[in-house]
């Protein structure tokens, strides 16, 4: 029997060879300035076995960077960075969209030089990464009704310099307690315009801001990270279950090429106390190509295409460490395990284009 998980699939108007995406992974290999570098293509050529590349999340604005070395795609000389990205990938027979990123309140002044942005007057719980090291973070400002045209602006014209630096689509990040989600969220929402109160009003950002890259892109080469979980980075609902088929429903409307869930098992990355998964149930609501993300093995990932639960996985850590993953999984090779976190996120080839791929 052919293994699901190298099918090919039509993720809207991208075409996949196989079932088995690459996750977006912030690596910090980027420099102050966002720009992607020679290290950043070969990294990505590495991974283009994967049926789509989903980029490290990609701030769109200055005010959006919330983490030192993440790239950027607000400027021409940004994108300009990423062609070796996009032609690297494409010459050795990948795809690759570029998530676009706005940290809101989990962020920090050292970063940008401004108090960080969002939803309400709120402060995101820990510490922010910053070029100086971990630093508390500060209370984030409330936008201002007339400063949401600006922001979805932004949005829109990441999108357009991301289809000048070659990608195949954008992804909206949506997920992990960052703008968008903070948004969507009653605890982090206490707005009284348009924009908060209500779930319908409390989607109003994610939907104007899809539509935007739709605008851009055309709604088959954009998709939407959601995680629809509580307590990621301090966001909470008093009724998630009721605001994600809303926000999900708010999407499949819109026809976008796919969704991906970030929907943790309780044992894994950020999984414990996170409430049951829902990505099997949203799946009923959005009638599109909808990709798993949730710490999946090979035959975890298998099984849940098999039973309907997913069209697609993404792995996220797996791809760290096995570049050649795909092929692993074809072939029934063991994976490489673990490697050592520290090295994960920093400037050098050092644990990010250091793991060669399986020999026997």
């Amino acid at each position: 029997m052919t293994n699901p998980l190298l099918s090919p699939i039509a993720l809207g108007d991208i075409t996949a060879p196989n079932r088995i995406l690459l996750a977006p992974l912030t690596r910090g290999r980027s420099n102050r300035e966002g720009l992607a570098n020679p290290l950043m293509a070969q990294y990505y050529a590495q991974r283009a076995g994967a049926g789509l590349l989903i980029s490290e999340a990609t701030a769109i604005s200055a005010e959006g960077r919330g983490w030192p070395n993440a790239p950027g795609i607000w400027n021409r000389e940004q994108a300009e960075s990423w062609k070796q990205v996009t032609q690297a990938v494409h010459d050795a027979g990948g795809r690759i969209v570029l998530q676009l990123w706005h940290m809101g309140r989990v962020s920090h002044p050292q970063l940008h030089g401004i108090q960080p942005v969002s939803a309400s007057a709120t402060t995101a719980p820990g510490e922010a990464h910053t070029f100086e090291g971990k630093q508390p973070y500060v209370e984030a400002r409330a936008l201002e009704t007339h400063e949401i045209p600006r922001l979805i602006a932004d949005y829109e014209n990441a999108a357009r310099l991301a289809k000048e630096a070659g990608f195949d689509g954008v992804q909206l990040h949506g997920a992990n307690g960052y703008l968008i989600d903070q948004f969507l969220r009653d605890g982090t929402n206490h707005r009284t315009d348009d924009y908060g109160g209500s779930i319908e009003n409390r989607t109003r950002l994610l939907k104007e801001v899809t539509q935007a890259l739709i605008r851009v892109w055309g709604a088959g080469r954009v998709s939407v990270r959601l995680s629809p979980n509580d307590g990621i980075q301090g966001v909470e609902d008093s009724d998630t279950y009721a605001l994600f088929d809303h926000a999900v429903k708010v999407l499949d409307d819109l026809n976008i090429g796919f969704l991906e869930i970030r929907d943790p098992l309780p044992s894994g990355t950020f999984g414990s106390g996170l409430g049951p998964r829902r990505s099997a149930h949203l799946k009923t609501i959005f009638k599109g190509p909808v990709v798993d993300n949730a710490d999946y093995t090979a035959q975890s990932g298998a099984a849940a295409l098999e039973k309907g639960e997913a069209d697609a996985i993404s792995y996220g850590r797996p791809f760290i460490t096995n570049p050649d993953l795909v092929d692993r999984i074809a072939h029934g090779h063991p994976w490489t395990e673990g490697g050592d976190p520290s090295a994960w996120y920093g400037n050098s080839a050092e644990g990010y284009t250091s793991f060669p791929p399986y020999s026997a």
